[in-house]
């Protein structure tokens, strides 16, 4: 059993009143108002780049320190525990040296992030719903959270190789100091090309490359009650019919609202999803805690 703290939001410690974005290794950038309801497992306190390392070492030699305390008790209280009888008392909560999920785990449980209808971005708190006849796959090559369609096919491009009508993906702009949605999109369209249609991420050409390209958006929408902008291209290439793929960028609905990217990348073919279907699914980008529409749980999109 592991012990690692799994990614979550947690409190900062440097910043009351701030939870903090927990990775599963490492602190990130990504914060957002402190929800006190949580009961989380602890991972290691956020030191801020100014605080120098005191102040560290004495926040992790108290919580050391509660920690003893916390196990002594345990200790104490099952030794004494006992009955008359002399048998042990029933626990009344898991006894795993593991620490509890957080209420923001991806995986397990009830809630948004557990139902297969629905693909659910914890990091930059929005959901997208899953149409009919896609799926999200457990992992991917790629480092990016996913969905696409349930058929594959031979690439044309690449006998070895296996390829989707239909793929959606959703990632954090790193990297960048630019926040405006219309300019990252714009940046963003050639890569999103590239990745679908020219060279797939272990450089293999799996359409035989990209021939040629025009624009047939570039637009703002409206997302999740936020301002954001999408670029929309018809690619073709060397085989296979080619495809249309998109960069939609917007602002989180959490934290600092750093940009989400959203890629599509539909295939041209009779078999592919129907363009107005990535109208469809960026109509129904929601934030994760959106009440009035329950955050896309439970609803269905056709292809």
């Amino acid at each position: 059993m592991s012990n690692a703290t799994p990614p979550g939001w947690y409190p900062d410690t440097s910043a009351p009143g701030t939870d903090r974005w927990w990775d599963g290794s490492a602190w990130t950038a990504h914060t957002r108002p402190n929800t006190p309801a949580q009961q989380q497992p602890v991972p290691p306190p956020y030191a801020s780049g100014g605080s120098g390392g005191g102040g560290g070492a004495r926040t992790v030699a108290i919580v050391l320190a509660a920690l003893v305390v916390v196990g002594a008790a345990v200790t104490g209280a099952v030794l004494l525990g006992r009955g008359d009888s002399g048998a042990e008392p029933k626990a009344s909560g898991p006894t795993g040296s593991a620490p509890l999920p957080s209420a923001t785990a991806t995986t397990g449980g009830e809630g948004p992030a557990s139902d297969p209808k629905l693909l659910v971005d914890q990091l930059n708190g929005v959901t997208l719903p899953i149409p009919d006849g896609w799926e999200k796959p457990e992992s991917t090559v790629e480092k990016a959270l996913t969905m696409r369609t349930v058929d594959s096919y031979t690439c044309p491009g690449a006998s070895s190789a296996f390829c989707y009508h239909g793929t959606v993906t959703t990632r954090t702009a790193n990297e960048t100091d630019t926040t405006s949605p219309e300019v990252l999109a714009e940046r963003d369209i050639a890569d999103a090309a590239d990745s679908a249609y020219e060279e797939n991420i272990v450089g293999v050409r799996i359409h035989g490359g990209i021939t040629s390209h025009e624009q047939l958006r570039s637009a703002s929408v409206s997302v999740a009650g936020r301002t954001g902008y999408e670029v929309r291209w018809r690619v073709h290439t060397a085989k296979g019919p080619g495809g249309y793929v998109q960069s939609l960028v917007f602002p989180s609905t959490v934290g600092s609202e750093s940009p989400v990217v959203v890629r599509y990348a539909f295939d041209a073919a009779p078999d592919g999803p129907p363009l107005a279907l990535m109208d469809t699914l960026t109509r129904a980008i929601r934030p994760i805690d959106d009440s009035a529409t329950s955050g896309g749980v439970g609803s269905s999109v056709a292809p």
